[in-house]
């Protein structure tokens, strides 16, 4: 286990955990926002009611969050006590509005435009450690994203495919302090558009993605033991993915569900390049969708962390409820 010296940069919880860790002289850091690791995941194509308005509430519970090093392992960090392996457990929130039109814009693209605020609270162990303090201030960073939305494939038995293209922008407008090394929000612009789609590879059985790439502007107010003027994490591209089996007639699915991150960039600390800063992380678990009728919609998704490197690894359990306004 290698031990860590300092914890630098932005704690991102939201939807990834991303977290920032640094060696100081040599820092090494990574910084990456909060991203959807695996709250999206069954039927993602499509909204399941067609055009209008949506309201989705997602809560996620993240526990036993070890801090892993480059190459994986688990980090030190200093108590008063000497020397201890170092955890994260947050309990988040995310409210989602989108608007689905009826009117094709481009290709046979339907718009739409989608808002996602997400708000949460961090809690680390052991809690007399001398780095990790959290910002106790609860919003996280806003998302917008316009969108097209295609109509669905049809085949003799009912959808064969359906997709998605958003260009989601993450505002800089959460809860941030330089003094923390925790925070829910990341104090810089990023730019993360998506495609999603769903294949019914037989009319009960479904497997759906949703690909990621995303590009981190500078943050001019990293954490202020890091002793830089900026940071900026690098960029990465994350998928989350599933495949469920209809078990009961129009009311339940079930299957497995997954996610991927990787970051492929170095993180940059005063404009230079951190060796070993990437960020990745794959979960994987079971998971089900309820359709309680054509408008409302529960998701559960629970997932199992491993391969972490620069970053927790640990348990999510997600819920997710889905309503529209018909």
């Amino acid at each position: 286990m290698k031990i860590t010296s300092m914890w630098a940069g932005t704690m991102a919880a939201g939807l990834s955990l991303g977290l920032s860790v640094a060696s100081l002289p040599e820092a090494r850091a990574s910084n990456l926002p909060a991203l959807n690791l695996g709250f999206t995941s069954f039927l993602d194509g499509g909204p399941p009611a067609g055009p209008g308005w949506y309201v989705q509430q997602y809560l996620q519970f993240y526990r036993d969050g070890q801090i892993q090093g480059p190459g994986g392992g688990n980090q030190l960090f200093p108590t008063r006590q000497g020397f201890a392996t170092a955890k994260v457990d947050a309990n988040i929130g995310l409210t989602q509005l989108l608007y689905q039109s009826d009117q094709p814009l481009l290709l046979g693209g339907k718009w739409g435009i989608n808002l996602m605020l997400p708000y949460g609270k961090l809690d680390t162990e052991p809690r007399d450690n001398l780095i990790l303090s959290t910002n106790s201030s609860p919003w996280g960073d806003l998302l917008i994203g316009p969108y097209l939305q295609w109509d669905p494939v049809m085949g003799p038995n009912g959808p064969k495919y359906v997709q998605r293209v958003e260009l989601q922008f993450i505002l800089p407008t959460g809860s941030y302090s330089s003094d923390h090394p925790l925070n829910l929000g990341s104090n810089f612009f990023s730019f993360n558009p998506y495609w999603a789609a769903t294949l019914w590879l037989t009319p009960k059985w479904t497997a759906s993605w949703r690909l990621h790439y995303l590009w981190n502007a500078e943050n001019n107010d990293p954490y202020r033991l890091l002793g830089a003027s900026n940071s900026q994490a690098g960029q990465a591209y994350h998928i989350n993915f599933a495949s469920a089996y209809e078990v009961l007639p129009e009311r339940l699915r079930v299957g497995i569900n997954g996610y991927f991150l990787q970051q492929f960039t170095e993180t940059k600390v005063n404009g230079r390049s951190i060796p070993n800063s990437e960020e990745q992380v794959l979960g994987l678990g079971p998971g089900l969708v309820y359709h309680f009728s054509r408008h409302n919609h529960l998701f559960a998704n629970y997932y199992w962390e491993s391969n972490a490197e620069n970053r927790p690894e640990g348990n999510r359990f997600n819920l997710r409820f889905v309503h529209h306004f018909h």
